[in-house]
């Protein structure tokens, strides 16, 4: 069997993409075995909790070995692609090393556990070391030894039952399903416990919990109860993970953490309209996208500027309301892949063409599933448009870390009484929830009084900003 040369050959490991992510799923490789890479080129697409990522090589060289298939969950810091930056012609992978049957040197510290996460974003762990690896033949110390024994119905000592290799995740997996992971078998590398492994036990569990109870009788003999299979052919199941299962939990934490309120608000918003119109013929928004979200986010901008209260988020571990003194101004965007919240950072010192310019962005990278980690952190206040969907108005959740969120519902004409008369006008809801550990109800409701009149008059953005 042909081997790469150690000394040619780099591994390119999973990098953090977004500040203490530990894991991402490859999408797609761009590159096969054999194939020349060089610096700076695109080799993969991964998806992380919170985007989809393209990942450069940093060397030049052949691809010697894709170490994951399309699909694969890995953890940050595992390697996931070999390359010769000798070049040449790709070689098979080598085969594993034999362990030496001496005893081991001191191990070094490897990362293995969740690295600490974005607050918000899921449950973080600390950091934990790599078990060693079980070998032929390993020297356990007299003092280990003693502490791993333990006495048997006759007095005499019994060695303990190695602890079963699984990552915390996998330990928690099993934990929750009531499997037992020293009766598992493990299918991983070295011997790892993968989650495969503990749903494949925890199966025959299941189906025996699902079956209804037989009682016997002197008459009857127990009869097994049928095992109803997973009908595929009428249900679909899809894993939850990446940005689905970080939008999940970030939604479960915000509900349960952050008491909310939310007031609502009918308004007129013809004039509104008519300046959307407007700004659409203006040569300042030529190439740029006006539509009622521009106005709307200004007008939330200009009602933050006057109760400037409603832009702090609230710090739990240190028993603090921190005062954000700018406003990176968050966008709910639905995506093939789940919501996801990019914003717009210092949207408070944007005019309106540029504010237009920066959402026409966010928009399109958001649609195109390039929206990068970094897009998606420091957010302040959000708003979610329900109105595309034709939706009156909801009851948003907050974004983990924010004190607010406006949610805006379909623009409908209705029957309205303007100047004394009954008029076919331009109506929709507003929504306003707000966290009420630091908002009360006169802040939130002067915030949401502010907006519903900018947009009843839009000339307030001149006259209040």
């Amino acid at each position: 069997m042909t081997t790469m040369t150690e000394a040619s050959v780099r591994e390119f490991k999973m990098p953090d993409v977004g500040e203490g992510l530990t894991e991402a799923e490859i999408l797609k490789w761009y590159v096969q075995p054999g194939d020349t890479v060089t610096d700076g080129q695109v080799v993969c697409e991964v998806e992380t909790a919170k985007a989809a990522v393209e990942l450069p090589i940093p060397y030049d060289g052949v691809v010697r070995a894709l170490h994951f298939p399309e699909g694969t969950t890995v953890d940050v810091g595992t390697s996931i692609i070999a390359v010769d930056v000798a070049g040449g012609a790709p070689a098979e992978a080598p085969a594993p090393a034999e362990q030496p049957k001496a005893a081991p040197k001191a191990e070094e510290p490897k990362p293995e556990g969740r690295q600490p996460v974005l607050v918000g974003y899921g449950v973080a762990t600390t950091s934990t070391k790599r078990r060693p690896r079980k070998g032929p033949e390993v020297t356990v110390p007299a003092a280990a030894q003693a502490v791993q024994t333990e006495l048997n119905g006759h007095g005499a000592a019994v060695p303990a039952q190695p602890r079963p290799l699984a990552k915390p995740p996998v330990r928690k997996l099993a934990k929750d399903l009531g499997v037992d992971l020293a009766t598992i078998t493990p299918s991983g590398p070295d011997g790892v416990i993968t989650r495969e492994d503990v749903h494949a036990a925890a199966a025959p569990k299941a189906a025996e919990a699902a079956a209804p109870v037989v009682v016997e009788t002197p008459a009857t003999a127990p009869v097994p109860a049928p095992v109803v299979a997973y009908d595929r052919a009428r249900e679909t199941r899809i894993p939850v993970k990446g940005v689905r299962k970080a939008t999940a939990q970030a939604m479960i934490g915000s509900a349960f953490t952050a008491p909310h309120v939310t007031e609502f608000v009918t308004v007129d918003v013809t004039r509104t309209m008519k300046l959307v119109e407007e700004l659409k013929q203006d040569k300042e928004f030529q190439g740029l996208r006006v539509n009622p979200l521009l106005l709307i986010a200004k007008a939330l901008l200009v009602a933050i500027k006057r109760n400037p209260d409603i832009n702090a988020s609230w710090d739990e571990p240190h028993q603090e309301i921190v005062l954000k003194h700018y406003v990176n101004l968050g966008i709910a965007a639905a995506t093939p892949r789940g919501l996801i919240v990019p914003n717009i950072k210092d949207a408070h010192a944007k005019t309106l063409p540029q504010l237009a310019e920066s959402l026409g962005e966010l928009v399109a990278t958001a649609r195109e599933g390039k929206t990068s980690p970094a897009a998606m952190q420091g957010g302040t206040v959000t708003i979610t448009n329900v109105g595309v969907f034709g939706v009156d108005t909801g009851t948003p959740i907050l974004n983990p870390g924010e004190s607010a969120i406006l949610a805006v519902g379909a623009i409908k004409l209705q029957p309205w009484v303007h100047k004394g008369k009954v008029k076919p006008r331009q109506v929709t809801t507003l929504a306003l929830s707000f966290d009420h550990r630091l908002v009360d109800g006169e802040l939130g409701s002067k915030v949401l009084a502010d907006v519903a009149a900018i947009l009843e008059q839009p000339k307030r953005l001149i006259t209040w900003a």
